[in-house]
């Protein structure tokens, strides 16, 4: 695992538990402290002995860049989470996009109409993977709302490049009612004092993913409970797209249950996570 700050990451847990449950004893996956400069030297330096890195901020568009080959989600992302080694060289993928779909459909039990719109709150880099991720369930329209919609440019590329009508609104200026009304979708990337203010209006969207996860529960998770409504979590999204990377590395189907009950433990059995 490569990124600044990666102390916390959960990543090892998953990985560690999915190779003792394939039998690959000789296998380690450990934390690197690593910045997207630094990059491109480091992953030079690997022997053969390495079969691949997960890549968390703020390295994911250096993978991206110094990949040989890129896979069409990532490209449209703009980022890679995943390194893998081929004999052509070293192949980046995203698999947060499957974090983002898969924690929608099998924990928020969403299942797309022909004309849903979302709202994302925020434009940061799992935002990107976010549109990609909702574009590819079917969702035909997004609405971002940020602080500062000059800093949303990589995330409009992305869903641009994903197909997705987008428009950008200002978080001053935004009508959360409207939206609610309008979207059947929400998905917050944004710290939950943000969003506590229009937590009333949020919270009515049949389907919330909130990818902050800690403290636990947030202010919409509440809200969403209160109201009975169907939520995914930063937990759900971290398991799932966990299982591509396993299998990347592997080669071997993930052992899905097996790491499921790994993250579960490690943070105190807060969620149930299902995996379908």
């Amino acid at each position: 695992m490569l990124g600044k700050p990666v102390e916390h990451s959960l990543s090892p847990v998953l990985h560690g538990a999915a190779f003792r449950a394939l039998g690959l004893d000789g296998w380690t996956y450990e934390r690197v402290e690593m910045d997207g400069p630094g990059l491109p030297a480091f992953v030079d330096g690997l022997g053969p002995e390495w079969a691949g890195l997960s890549v968390t901020m703020p390295g994911k568009r250096a993978a991206l860049e110094y990949a040989d080959e890129v896979t069409p989600r990532a490209a449209a992302v703009g980022a890679a989470n995943t390194l893998v080694r081929r004999e052509s060289g070293w192949l980046a993928d995203c698999t947060d996009v499957d974090g983002v779909t898969e924690a929608l459909r099998i924990a928020g039990e969403y299942s797309p109409g022909p004309d849903d719109a979302a709202v994302v709150l925020g434009a940061g880099g799992t935002a990107a993977a976010a549109v990609v991720g909702l574009a590819s369930l079917g969702v035909r329209t997004v609405r971002l709302v940020v602080r500062d919609p000059a800093r949303a440019t990589e995330t409009v590329e992305a869903a641009q490049r994903a197909g997705l009508d987008v428009e950008v609104l200002r978080w001053a200026e935004a009508d959360f009612g409207k939206l609610a009304a309008v979207s059947a979708v929400l998905v917050n990337t944004v710290p939950p004092d943000a969003v506590r203010p229009h937590l009333t209006e949020l919270s009515g969207i049949a389907c919330v993913l909130d990818v902050i996860y800690h403290p636990w529960p947030t202010a919409l998770a509440e809200a969403v409970a209160e109201r009975g409504g169907r939520l995914a979590t930063g937990l759900d999204m971290l398991l799932h797209q966990a299982f591509g990377q396993s299998e990347y590395f592997t080669g071997r189907p993930a052992p899905r249950a097996e790491m499921r009950d790994a993250l579960r433990e490690a943070t105190g059995g807060i969620l149930s996570l299902p995996i379908g």
